[in-house]
């Protein structure tokens, strides 16, 4: 079990990243949602101990201190940032051996082994002789979710993992993170609502550095049973909904506004049924924004 208590970060600036976080994260996988600049990629990194807090806090994995003893902690980690550098220059097989290497995986045999196996299962092995300059955006995202999964980590974090990757691509490397939750605590920070929805039974929604909710996204659309409405409105429409609106969208050339509501908000409402993009909204809208 993963254990976060009571973390804070405030940067050179004053800006408070992180104000006093506390999260407990079972096996599984664990999915996190929040708006640009909400403290999702300063906790990942923390967690990923590539950065370390400013204030005062705790972080344990089982029977390991990862801010006392954080070389320990990398040797049961895999991390996929939002940002992934490699050498351009190196081929993909090279890259991804000299990662096992470096991972611990010592054997050439089984290191072949294993590269050849993660290489297959993201769909890069007939590219595995080709210099990672060469590969398009999302093929590269695949390359790091590979060299994420090296050696069974048994805490694996990854920060927007699907970023750039077309419908086939985002769903097989769900499917393979959704594999690795089985063994181990796997860490999905993302602002694709649906992601979390379709994978994890935990979850938390943090925004301005503070945790707004946690637990499971059934109770949190649970909790908005009878309370969404839906209607086509013209934009200028809009404003006067107030902060009753959770979200408005285009639906074939037409706005669509979803009001939370404990009666009906008026004529041309129809009540619908909760989603977890309504439930994040929400929770937005309590903090204020």
């Amino acid at each position: 079990m993963l254990v976060v208590d009571r973390l804070s970060h405030v940067y050179a600036d004053g800006t408070r990243a992180l104000d006093a976080i506390t999260l407990p994260i079972e096996p599984g996988l664990f999915g996190l949602l929040g708006p640009n600049g909400a403290g999702k990629s300063t906790l990942m990194r923390i967690l990923a101990t590539v950065q370390s807090p400013s204030d005062a806090g705790q972080i344990r994995l089982d029977e390991i201190d990862m801010l006392a003893d954080p070389l320990r902690l990398r040797r049961s980690l895999g991390y996929l940032p939002q940002e992934f550098g490699v050498y351009p220059h190196v081929s993909v097989f090279a890259m991804l051996d000299h990662l096992a290497l470096l991972k611990g995986v010592a054997g050439r045999a089984e290191r072949r082994d294993l590269v050849d196996h993660l290489l297959r299962e993201v769909h890069l092995h007939e590219v595995r002789h080709k210099a990672l300059a060469s590969l398009s955006g999302g093929m590269r995202q695949r390359f790091g979710l590979a060299q994420a999964l090296i050696g069974a980590p048994r805490l694996i974090i990854v920060d927007e993992p699907t970023a750039g990757l077309d419908p086939e691509e985002r769903f097989r490397a769900l499917d393979l993170l959704a594999a690795a939750a089985q063994n181990a605590i796997v860490i999905l920070s993302t602002h694709i609502v649906a992601d979390v929805a379709s994978l994890c039974e935990r979850m938390a929604i943090l925004a301005g550095g503070r945790l707004l909710m946690t637990g499971s996204p059934t109770a949190l659309v649970e909790a908005l049973a009878g309370r969404v409405w839906r209607k086509q409105v013209e934009r200028s429409e809009l404003a006067g909904l107030g902060d009753r609106l959770l979200s408005s969208r285009l639906v074939t050339g037409r706005i669509v506004a979803h009001v939370l509501s404990e009666h009906s908000p008026g004529a041309g409402f129809e009540p619908v049924e909760a989603t977890l993009e309504d439930g994040y909204f929400a929770a937005l809208a309590r903090r204020g924004g």
